[in-house]
């Protein structure tokens, strides 16, 4: 029974750590990007040798393609809502995002990470194209264009709305990253971006 519970103790040990890890390079490469974060620099944030952190991340490479791999899932997840009417998918999807994001602080930097990402020109081709795999303007145009068509949503190009909306989410989002006690809006304000007048 004790070894067990020594096992259990020690893979939690080991997650705290990978997630430590996780989270400093986060930040590292938010403040600093890509080529210009070290790994001795990750090591030093989180308070361990480059030795042991090789023991969870072979290179900084990988543990930079983790965080993109992270915020494709992120990014992936309003694909994955189900909902009965247009409007409950933008409601839905915000006020989830707003909640977890109030409790996992570190959602906002991975949103700047992922732009970041697509604009640099420093980082790893095949992370590249794994960061621009998701087009969530484009599947939100469609929701959209549903939308208007109920009369739930204001006229104009689709994927112009859809493209209003999640540039106004990114915006809000790289700004609590940086001023983390700037309250959240209310979802309402960033609907009347795509909602109809009518």
């Amino acid at each position: 029974m004790k070894r067990v519970m020594s096992l259990t103790t020690r893979n939690e040990q080991k997650e705290k750590r990978r997630q430590l890890i996780l989270w400093k390079a986060l930040e590292l490469f938010v403040k600093n990007g890509y080529a210009e974060t070290k790994i001795n620099d990750i090591a030093r944030a989180a308070d361990m040798s480059v030795g042991l952190l090789f023991h969870y991340f072979e290179s900084k490479e990988q543990l930079y393609e983790e965080l993109i791999r992270m915020g494709v899932e992120g990014t992936k997840e309003p694909q994955k809502m189900e909902f009965s009417n247009p409007l409950e998918f933008f409601t839905g999807f915000l006020d989830a995002l707003f909640l977890f994001s109030s409790q996992q602080p570190w959602v906002f930097l991975l949103f700047v990470l992922m732009a970041q990402t697509r604009r640099s020109d420093g980082v790893p081709a095949h992370i590249k194209a794994l960061a621009m795999e998701v087009d969530q303007m484009e599947q939100s145009a469609e929701i959209i264009r549903m939308g208007q068509s109920e009369g739930v949503f204001r006229d104009g190009d689709p994927y112009a709305l859809s493209a209003a909306f999640w540039c106004s989410v990114q915006g809000i989002m790289e700004q609590l990253a940086v001023t983390p006690d700037m309250p959240l809006p209310e979802t309402e304000w960033l609907i009347d971006v795509i909602r109809s007048k009518g």
